[in-house]
């Protein structure tokens, strides 16, 4: 599976589930993980067969709980919008009441800001083994 060039520049990839690739959007603004299916010319979740839909559900539903857990939130926003990257990909975005955009969507309030590279590690190797 080929992932989207945009997603390649903007994100890390922190694992593989039976279904989804798990990246890590490089904004350390918000915890902020994206799951991709690997199926190819897919751009909507109806697209996917019955049985990846409930796959790609359990694997949201798992990647979730397990951010919501380890980052302590507020809430977690998931959303599939595919405007801007066509390959189906779902947001989980760890949301904080005191974080800069709240309550509004964290898209285009403020410009990105990098994660350096020791946390960007210690965030895929914590998230990834949860998610075994």
């Amino acid at each position: 599976m080929i992932l989207h060039p945009q997603l390649k520049k903007d994100c890390f990839v922190v694992g593989q589930l039976p279904l989804c690739s798990v990246l890590l959007m490089n904004d350390s603004n918000y915890p902020w993980f994206i799951l991709v299916p690997q199926r190819e010319g897919i751009t909507e979740i109806h697209q996917l067969s019955e049985a990846d839909q409930q796959q790609l559900m359990r694997e949201s539903s798992m990647l979730a709980a397990v951010i919501e857990k380890e980052f302590n939130a507020d809430k977690i926003n998931i959303a599939a919008l595919g405007n801007m990257v066509p390959q189906l990909h779902i947001h989980h975005i760890v949301r904080y009441k005191t974080d800069p955009a709240w309550p509004a969507p964290v898209w285009g309030k403020f410009p990105s800001s990098p994660y350096d590279d020791e946390k960007v590690r210690l965030i895929c190797k914590d998230i990834g083994m949860q998610l075994i």
